[in-house]
């Protein structure tokens, strides 16, 4: 059985070498980005079971699929596929622990070992990228269960990424030793084995590849408040956002077949996470220079990519090219014509654009499809469906919509579900009217951070609409006087939310209205006010994700503060 091991191992190495399987694996990733996941899932899956690598580039397109829907039934494929790749990984790897140098120490045979080292060096890589993408599924169920198992599987990952890492750069230094003896000899070659069968090539992609983790673990990191990395015993080692963006750069820059996916996790981190989350605090238009650079030159590489397309819409979106970026969702939905996950983020983001707009009939149209489609959260595309439905003037449709929504709720610790349960029930209690469907839709606008999106005539049309609540009426008003830049009448605004029947009516405002007034006194004594909307506010709506957003508020301020 251990010959049977040893020959498999070899085998491997050699396809390595030969029929080059990081090259068809790189193959399987631009097909994917081309628009052919059917072509690229058939790749890797008839590889799947006899190369690492291939089995990795199977088990990311099942992760991608989970990513796009968000969907409970591909979340749980996507898990089963990376913990299959971690086995086929782990299976012919005794000994894992033993350092690589000790493993080329035992080797008699220099080009062997070399196989040997590079293909170990990548089974510990996929296997520690595996972890962080299980870690990532556990992280997008936003609960304190997931946060605290997401966090003990990035520390099992973390420390695979270290001893690589370490690996790696001593045969890199080993290599520029040994390649300087070389250049003074004129033997010089970049494809040479210069380190017990080891080539500069090789060691280069492989960096890029361990960079690729290693990135998405700090950027991951860095997003987990403090108080839950205290729960998780991670304390002591925060994520460096910086470190993990310069990771990503350099893994987007390599050969390694996750170079192209390193190029849309930094375009989803400048698009999606970063005006999101508020990680740069109250600057919106952080990270667009970067995002728009990154697509002038991957358009020229993947110019019918709907993937691509679709990150330009978001790039033309949060420049208030509204128009503009539904042309690129549009466009992005028609390329995407053999791929309903990715039709269903383009129509996602059509229906953003319209409620950004006030245009709620294409809206309700975009978020009904969702709602009839997708299996992700119909509870959560109900309610924009009646919100919408309802802002139109359809009432009777929207009461009708309103009632389904109890019947949909499936994920009773998901907040996004319960968030639109109780909208829903209390619009059907009272009878929705279009002012209150449309306060629905400002309110969502709020608290996904799209009200900075909306143009000047749909702000001045949300100023005018009646509010019967006033906490929120305060809260919204403020928001949108801070789009304005009226920071006066926004304060003035902010601090009337602090009233005892705002904070029974929703428990959400007044933390955030708090926290909008914190951000605005950021670089002043009065920024003291983040700090207490972490310790006189408990149990509220979204507050692990105001949480994130104070967290990389206070972290900005550190990073600019002198030293």
């Amino acid at each position: 059985m251990a010959d049977l091991g040893q020959s498999r191992r070899q085998q491997i190495g050699r396809k390595a070498v030969h029929i080059d399987d990081a090259e068809m694996a790189l193959k399987g990733i631009n097909m994917l980005l081309n628009n052919g996941f059917k072509e690229s899932n058939e790749l890797f899956s008839r590889y799947r079971t006899q190369s690492p690598l291939m089995s990795f580039g199977a088990s990311f397109v099942s992760f991608l699929n989970a990513m796009m829907t968000f969907e409970e039934e591909k979340m749980q494929i996507a898990c089963d596929d990376l913990r299959n790749t971690e086995k086929l990984c782990e299976a012919d790897s005794a000994g894992v622990l033993e350092t690589i140098r000790n493993k080329i120490k035992k080797s008699m045979d220099s080009q062997s070992s070399g196989v040997v080292v590079v293909d170990r060096l990548q089974r510990q890589i996929i296997v520690a990228d595996c972890q962080v993408y299980l870690a990532v599924l556990s992280f997008i169920k936003q609960e304190l269960s997931a946060y605290i198992k997401g966090g003990w599987i990035l520390r099992k990952a973390w420390k695979m990424y270290n001893k690589c890492h370490s690996d790696i750069s001593q045969l890199q230094e080993a290599c520029r030793q040994q390649s300087s003896v070389q250049h003074e000899t004129d033997n010089a070659s970049h494809n040479a084995p210069v380190e017990n069968g080891v080539t500069v090539e090789a060691l280069d992609r492989l960096k890029g590849s361990v960079s690729f983790g290693y990135g998405l673990f700090h950027l991951c990191i860095s997003m987990v408040p403090p108080h839950l990395l205290k729960i998780i015993n991670l304390l002591g080692f925060p994520g460096d956002r910086l470190q993990g963006l310069s990771s990503l750069t350099y893994a987007s820059e390599s050969k390694d077949m996750k170079a192209p996916l390193a190029t849309l996790a930094l375009l989803w981190y400048y698009t999606v996470v970063l005006p999101f989350f508020a990680l740069d605090g109250y600057d919106t238009q952080a990270g667009l220079l970067e995002a728009k650079a990154i697509l002038q030159r991957k358009l020229v590489v993947y110019p019918n990519s709907s993937l691509f397309i679709f990150f330009k819409g978001r790039v033309q979106r949060l420049e208030y090219h509204i128009n503009g970026a539904l042309t690129s969702f549009h466009d992005a939905l028609e390329l995407a014509s053999d791929q309903r996950e990715i039709q269903h983020l383009c129509l996602y983001e059509i229906g953003w654009c319209s409620m950004i707009e006030l245009h709620f009939e294409d809206a309700y149209r975009s978020f009904k499809k969702l709602k009839d489609e997708s299996r992700w959260s119909q509870c959560y595309y109900a309610y924009l469906t009646g919100v919408c439905q309802g802002g139109s003037g359809y009432l009777d449709g929207a009461s009708r919509v309103f009632n389904e929504v109890q019947r949909l709720f499936k994920r009773k610790n998901n907040q996004i579900e319960q968030f639109a349960v109780k909208r829903a029930e209390r619009l059907r209690k009272t009878s929705p009217t279009r002012e209150l469907c449309i306060l629905g839709v400002i309110e969502v606008l709020y608290l996904w951070k799209a009200l900075q999106n909306c143009s000047s005539s749909s702000l001045q049309i949300m100023n005018q609409d009646e509010i019967s609540c006033m906490g929120l009426k305060h809260l919204f008003l403020g928001a949108v006087h801070k789009c304005h830049g009226n920071m006066k009448d926004c304060i003035q605004l902010l601090f009337a939310t602090q009233d005892e029947y705002a904070r029974q009516m929703n428990s959400y405002i007044q933390p955030y209205a708090v926290y909008e007034l914190g951000c605005i006194f950021l670089s002043k004594p009065e920024v003291c006010l983040l700090h207490e909307t972490f310790e006189d506010y408990t149990g509220y709506e979204f507050e692990n994700r105001l949480h994130v957003r104070i967290h990389s508020a206070l972290a900005s301020l550190k990073e600019v503060a002198p030293q």
